[in-house]
């Protein structure tokens, strides 16, 4: 599964008859530690958030956000109680909606999530964020323009 959402980019980005425009950014998750059930969980370096997002202009047709691990046997048990948001903001940073992922009480080594094709009523960006725990420990964010 290290590779998973690589492979989907890649597929993503190939060229679909439907895809106008799209985009594919990841960000360092950075090692932090947190408590599940009195026992203390790291996540140590070499994991990547990833937010893919495809569209034409305020229409975004996919998106889907999730975490990559270089080192998978370095994850004991992964991410525990993790959710993705997405949210929307407009060219002057106001966030003026967000799409609140469920929160997984399950551990898993590569959290992902998509989210419903829409329309966004106005540009400016859209952002995926990853919480652990109720702390959010990465966003990868993409501009929506003409």
């Amino acid at each position: 599964m290290a590779t998973a959402l690589a492979t989907v980019a890649a597929v993503l980005l190939s060229g679909s008859p439907n895809a106008h425009a799209g985009a594919a950014g990841s960000t360092p998750v950075q090692t932090f530690e947190y408590s599940v059930g009195g026992m203390t969980m790291k996540i140590p370096t070499g994991c990547m958030f990833t937010h893919i997002i495809r569209g034409s202009g305020k229409k975004i047709s996919y998106q889907n956000a999730g975490v990559d691990c270089a080192f998978v046997d370095a994850l004991s048990s992964g991410f525990c109680n993790w959710r993705i948001d997405f949210t929307y903001a407009d060219t002057s940073h106001r966030t003026y909606r967000t799409s609140r992922g469920r929160t997984h009480s399950e551990c898993k080594i590569d959290p992902m999530r998509n989210n419903s094709p829409q329309t966004l009523p106005r540009y400016g960006k859209a952002c995926a964020r990853l919480y652990v725990t109720g702390v959010q420990r990465a966003s990868q964010c993409h501009h929506v323009t003409k």
